[in-house]
C-alpha cells in the first residue's frame, strides 16, 4: 500500500532478460533512503508496485512480468527517470490517499502548460476507466497522488484535467511529460469497491432515486 506521495527519483541504470519473457531491472537514485528497505519488501516505480530483489545502498532491483509489461508504460527503459515511493508502514501520515500500486491503464498526455504559478496536466483515459473518475476524486498518475478538476466523458474515452503545484513538478518526473506521452493510471480503489457492491441486476437511476439522491 503507498499514498502517491513520491520520496524521490531514479533512473533506470540496466534491463536484463529473465528466463521467459520478464525482465531484471535495476534503479539507481541517490536520494532514496535503502537503509530500511529489504529484500521481499514493495516499492512503487512510477506508480507500479515492484518487489526488491537485490539491493545497495543507492540502488535496487525488481523483477517485472510480460503481463506487468503490457499493461504499464516505461518501467523498462533504460535511462528514463522514475518516480519511487516506499511501502506505507502503520503509523505514517496519509498525505496523499490510498494507492495500491496496481496500475489500471494507461493514459496519453494532451496538454501540459503552465498557468499562473501552478501547471494544468491533460490527459486522455481509457473509456474503460472513466466510470471510476470523478471530479475532485483523487486519480495516480505515474505513482503521483492528484486531485480531478475537470472531466469530460466522451463515446470512446474520458479527458480528465489535474493542477500540478511547482513542489509536485519540482519532485516527479512530471516535469518531463509532453504531449503524446503515454503514463500509468490508477483509479481510487475506493470506486472500484464501490462497483463491486452495488446490485447488478438494478439500474443506476432506480439505485440513485432509492437512496434519494434524485
Amino acid at each position: 500500500m503507498f499514498t502517491g506521495i513520491i520520496e524521490a527519483t531514479g533512473k533506470i541504470a540496466t534491463v536484463q532478460p529473465l528466463e521467459g519473457e520478464g525482465l531484471r531491472v535495476m534503479i539507481v537514485s541517490e536520494h532514496l533512503d535503502m537503509s530500511d528497505v529489504k529484500i521481499g519488501d514493495s516499492i512503487a516505480v512510477n506508480g507500479a508496485c515492484m518487489t526488491v530483489v537485490a539491493k545497495t545502498a543507492h540502488s535496487f532491483k525488481y523483477d517485472i512480468s510480460a503481463e506487468s509489461l503490457r499493461c504499464t508504460f516505461g518501467l523498462e527503459d533504460p535511462g528514463r527517470e522514475m518516480n519511487l515511493e516506499k511501502a506505507l508502514r502503520f503509523g505514517d501520515r496519509l498525505d496523499g490517499h490510498l494507492v495500491s500500486g496496481h496500475i489500471d491503464g494507461t493514459g496519453e498526455v494532451m496538454k501540459f502548460v503552465e498557468v499562473g504559478e501552478s501547471w494544468q496536466l491533460v490527459v486522455q483515459a481509457p473509456k474503460n476507466l472513466s466510470r471510476y473518475i470523478a471530479i475532485k476524486g483523487s486519480i495516480v498518475i505515474n505513482g503521483v497522488s492528484l486531485t480531478t478538476n475537470n472531466l469530460k466523458d466522451m463515446p470512446d474515452r474520458c479527458i480528465l484535467s489535474v493542477n500540478l503545484i511547482p513542489h509536485t513538478v519540482e519532485v516527479t518526473n512530471l516535469k518531463h511529460l509532453k504531449v503524446g506521452e503515454r503514463v500509468n493510471l490508477e483509479v481510487d480503489m475506493i470506486a472500484r469497491y464501490l462497483e463491486r457492491m452495488l446490485p447488478e441486476t438494478e439500474p443506476f437511476e432506480a439505485l440513485k432515486k432509492r437512496m434519494g439522491k434524485v
